[in-house]
C-alpha cells in the first residue's frame, strides 16, 4: 500500500551531513560538495532471475528504475559538460547496487541510503511494498549543499534524463 506523504524536499533546503557509501568505494556527503550535483533517487532495481518484491507490480511508479538509470547513462556526457556531478540513490545496499552499476555500465556512482538516514532527514516520499519501505522516484539538483530544483513526480522514467538535461541547459 502506498504511503501518501507530501514532498518536503523543496528548493533552498540544506542537505543533511550524512555520509553515503558509493559504488565507486567512496563515501559522499552531498551537503559538503561545492558546485552543482544531480541526484536521481529511485526505489529499487531488479536483477535478472530475481523476483520483484511482493506487491511491486501493484505500485504506481514502482517500475522504471533500470530504464531511468540507462537514460542518465546515455546522456552522462551532456550532464558532465555542464560541470555537474551525477549520482543515483536508493535504499539498496552498496553491494547490490554495485552489481547493477557494473551490469548497466553506469559511469556515475550510486549512493546507498540503506539505513534510511538521508531519506528520513529530508522526509523523502516513500511507499511500502511487501512490508518494506522504498523511496519514491524523484531527482533533485544540489548547489553548494542546498537543494536547487526538484523533479517530482517523475512521470516517465524512460525520458526523465532528457527532461533533466533540458533544465540544466536552461540554467547555463
Amino acid at each position: 500500500m502506498e504511503r501518501s506523504s507530501p514532498i518536503h524536499l523543496t528548493p533552498g533546503i540544506c542537505l543533511p551531513l550524512v555520509a553515503l557509501p558509493a559504488t565507486d568505494g567512496s563515501a559522499i556527503v552531498l551537503a559538503t560538495l561545492s558546485g552543482r550535483s544531480l541526484v536521481a533517487v529511485y526505489p529499487w532495481t531488479g536483477r535478472p532471475g530475481v523476483p520483484n518484491p511482493p506487491d511491486w507490480d501493484d505500485m504506481p511508479g514502482a517500475h522504471g528504475s533500470t530504464p531511468e538509470l540507462e537514460g542518465f547513462r546515455d546522456i552522462f556526457e551532456a550532464i558532465s559538460q555542464t560541470g555537474t556531478r551525477l549520482f543515483g540513490l536508493s535504499n539498496q545496499t552498496t553491494a547490490y547496487q554495485r552489481e547493477m552499476a557494473l551490469r548497466l555500465e553506469l559511469p556515475f556512482p550510486i549512493l546507498s541510503d540503506a539505513e534510511g538516514a538521508f531519506a528520513r532527514a529530508l522526509r523523502l516520499p516513500s511507499f511500502k511494498a511487501g512490508g518494506d519501505s522504498y523511496v519514491k522516484r524523484l531527482t533533485f539538483a544540489v548547489l553548494d549543499g542546498r537543494t536547487e530544483h526538484v523533479f517530482y513526480p517523475v512521470r516517465d522514467p524512460e525520458t526523465h534524463a532528457a527532461e533533466v538535461v533540458d533544465w540544466l541547459t536552461e540554467q547555463a
